[in-house]
């Protein structure tokens, strides 16, 4: 990723940003009229952002409930002593794994899952069990959605 730290946003750039956050999909048009500028100016605005590493993508929102997963967990991952890049791999390839950070601490991954059923549960834990200790919290409700912070 080569996002430019040093050049903040201007508040044009901050209109594109907080619009698209808002609504991924908006026509150019709308996005053009929302930042004041015409639809050739925005498509440029939106080219530089994205050559600056601002924007790395466009995404959908998705219920995971819809998709057949009403279960989701928060897991605490602490690999036994030199498991660390075998306990990463298997994070990696658990598709049911749907976010997962490496952290300080005395855990080296915090981990978020969506599952199917409290068995799909014990199996993925099993196989990451035998190479690191977890703890497990089932998340009730979510609180807070995944947001930005203010954009500067």
């Amino acid at each position: 990723m080569n996002v430019n730290f040093i050049q903040p946003l201007d508040l044009v750039d901050r209109k594109i940003v907080d619009a698209l956050v808002g609504d991924a999909r908006l026509p150019l048009k709308e996005l053009a009229a929302r930042a004041g500028l015409s639809s050739p100016a925005c498509s440029e605005r939106l080219r530089r952002l994205e050559e600056r590493g601002v924007l790395i993508g466009y995404g959908a929102d998705v219920e995971l409930e819809a998709l057949g997963y009403p279960l989701q967990a928060i897991v605490r991952v602490r690999p036994l002593p030199g498991m660390l890049h075998v306990v990463e791999k298997l994070i990696q390839e658990t598709p049911e794994i749907t976010e997962a950070d490496k952290v300080t601490g005395d855990d080296c991954f915090i981990c978020r899952m969506a599952l199917r059923s409290m068995t799909d549960l014990d199996r993925i834990l099993d196989r990451i069990a035998e190479r690191a200790q977890t703890n497990t919290a089932m998340i009730k409700s979510t609180t807070v959605k995944r947001r930005l912070p203010p954009v500067v």
